[in-house]
């Protein structure tokens, strides 16, 4: 069955939570080259490219019975950029160990975390940024500057009610869209719950 709308989507994955190789294989086929051209422009490396898309189809796989994905596409290219985003960040600590000499320092298993929160911090940014203007300013006052709910009333010069309207908008915003994009799979729950309380 090819995949041409919703539905087709929805009755595939219902069927891979099943255990369907065959809609895993429909999944692979529809999508891989798509995710191959992110994780080339990301890496400009084929084999480095491969092997992360590689690794995100068999993650989908081995995930399909607790994952709940509301877009696929959204969701495997999320999980992309997510593991070239963690090869980085691990090559980049690496070379850091090297340099110290603290190969073995027992810092480096607290990488793992580190490297889900930076992500999740770069993902926010860049969501927020395509928020309408007054939302994305009241986010970032409220959960950048840390400022209450009466100040940034006063330094907008709207009303506390205002405030917490866009605020509110702002959340809804990012909630749908980590959602969609299967953000909340990716990364520690407990981040995320940090970020969005």
């Amino acid at each position: 069955m090819a995949i041409t709308s919703l539905q087709d989507e929805h009755k595939l994955l219902l069927a891979l939570e099943h255990d369907d190789e065959a809609a895993f294989i429909q999944f692979y086929q529809h999508y891989w080259k798509d995710l191959l051209t992110i994780a080339w422009n990301h890496t400009k490396d084929k084999t480095l490219a491969e092997d992360i898309v590689h690794e995100v189809f068999m993650k989908l796989w081995e995930n399909r019975k607790e994952q709940v994905i509301q877009s696929v596409a959204g969701f495997l290219a999320t999980a992309v950029k997510f593991s070239v985003f963690k090869h980085y960040r691990k090559e980049e600590r690496r070379k850091n160990l090297v340099i110290e000499n603290q190969l073995f320092n027992d810092t480096y298993v607290d990488d793992e975390a580190k490297i889900n929160q930076l992500f999740l911090e770069e993902y926010i940014s860049g969501v927020v940024e395509e928020m309408p203007e007054r939302s994305r300013l009241v986010f970032k006052l409220s959960r950048t500057d840390g400022l209450k709910n009466p100040e940034i009333a006063a330094m907008l010069g709207i009303s506390e009610k205002g405030v917490e309207a866009n605020l509110t908008r702002a959340l809804k915003i990012l909630r749908e869209r980590m959602k969609n994009d299967g953000v909340f799979l990716l990364i520690a729950v407990e981040s995320a719950h940090f970020l969005l309380k």
